[in-house]
């Protein structure tokens, strides 16, 4: 279950903010969703897990896009010099 919030971050990690906000919610309420008994502290827990998994799927996009973006700026400069 773990990689689906890493790929939920990686594929919506454009919009980073709003990808936190709704994997930290979105997290807790699956596992109630499939019936899991949970603790306050262990919905805190996995609110931080999904936090966490989240996290590590947008820093992968974020990585990504602004390679993107460097080899864009690069091959710009190569095509028209200066």
């Amino acid at each position: 279950m773990i990689p689906t919030m890493i790929l939920f971050g990686a594929v919506l990690g454009r919009w980073w903010r709003l990808t936190l906000v709704a994997g930290t919610i979105g997290w807790p309420v699956l596992l109630l969703l499939a019936d899991i008994p949970m603790s306050p502290q262990g919905l805190a827990e996995a609110a931080a897990l999904g936090l966490a998994n989240t996290l590590a799927g947008v820093l992968v996009h974020q990585a990504v896009l602004k390679l993107v973006r460097i080899v864009r700026s690069r091959r710009h400069a190569i095509v028209q010099p200066q």
